[in-house]
């Protein structure tokens, strides 16, 4: 996530508390108050706990609203403790993927219901990908491995595909003098799965099975792109979005546009900026700055407003089982 050495320093302690009396005074004065804080608000979230099911009672409801409050709460304090807790989970989930444990499906539901949504709402998508596609490996193994074995038997014939599509419209753009960066886009087999869940499609059906991911320098060259992805495939209707003009709630932007590509297959085309690309990939992770380099930082305020945003979204809801509901939503 390319955070700072602070945080980095905080990932390696975080643990120090369980050994040591006095933890939080004695890490002050060896590696600085600002280290010493976000140990202790790591363990503070640590602590939280709590149960999911697709069956929830409103008291398990109520709890769920508190410990997201909390959460976000944190965020208030220190937006880094909640990208280091995203990333311990992570860390978790790798681990308990291969071992065996009751405790596994406890741990995959809830960061399949709170973590990944959390991590989404905040647009770090490096993490939300990971813990939803380890979460979905432990709590469905037996589908996790079929739609894994769908994309393994086709990985030959895709792969030839996609550098069919790549060099097809590399050629394209540099006819139309249009530096960009073009390549296949990484397939999350949650996503995959929730697609074919919530449209009833067949494994063949989902157009990002197949995907190409465009990165360019501008906004302007962007609909450059989409047009001459138009001109030389034909759209699929009704599977255009522009998030660039619309963008999602975690201020992610992308154009994202499905079309009949070569030998008649179905293809998604995204299509974004460098920038829009880092800010996909971590999220608030990739802007956020403190204090010391406002001043290297033009779009600081903006993003600082950005953050506020977020943050005072914890507070739009009073209701704890509607509140549960949008930020389980976020993830869709």
């Amino acid at each position: 996530l390319k955070l700072d050495p602070d945080t980095r320093q905080a990932a390696l302690l975080f643990a120090a508390s369980d050994y040591l009396e006095d933890a939080s005074e004695k890490l002050a004065a060896r590696f600085g108050a600002p280290v010493a804080d976000l140990v202790g608000g790591l363990r503070r979230l640590k602590g939280l706990q709590l149960v999911t099911g697709k069956n929830e009672s409103a008291q398990s409801v109520k709890a769920q609203a508190e410990v997201l409050r909390k959460m976000l709460l944190s965020m208030s304090e220190d937006i880094r403790v909640v990208l280091l807790r995203l990333a311990s989970r992570t860390q978790t989930l790798r681990h308990l993927a291969d071992q065996p444990g009751a405790e596994r499906g406890t741990v995959a539901r809830e960061s399949l219901d709170i973590y990944a949504p959390l991590a989404n709402r905040i647009g770090v998508w490096q993490l939300k990908w990971e813990l939803e596609d380890l979460a979905f490996r432990i709590l469905e193994p037996d589908t996790y491995r079929h739609i894994a074995k769908l994309l393994d038997e086709r990985r030959v014939e895709r792969g030839q595909f996609i550098d069919e599509a790549i060099a097809q419209l590399q050629d394209k753009l540099a006819e139309a003098g249009i530096l960009a960066e073009v390549y296949g886009r990484p397939k999350h087999i949650y996503s995959i799965y929730s697609k074919m869940r919530a449209k009833r499609l067949e494994f063949s059906e989902v157009y990002d099975v197949r995907a190409l991911r465009v990165l360019v320098s501008d906004v302007k060259g962007c609909y450059t792109v989409l047009g001459i992805v138009h001109h030389i495939w034909q759209p699929i209707p009704q599977e255009f979005d522009d998030y660039i003009v619309h963008p999602k709630g975690n201020n992610y932007q992308s154009l994202h546009t499905a079309v009949i590509g070569p030998g008649g297959r179905a293809l998604e085309v995204q299509i974004r900026t460098h920038e829009m690309h880092r800010h996909a990939e971590l999220g608030v992770a990739a802007h956020w700055r403190y204090k010391e380099s406002v001043g290297q930082d033009a779009h600081y305020d903006d993003k600082i407003a950005w953050l506020r945003q977020l943050l005072s979204w914890r507070d739009e809801i009073s209701d704890s089982s509607e509140w549960v509901r949008q930020f389980k939503r976020a993830a869709l």
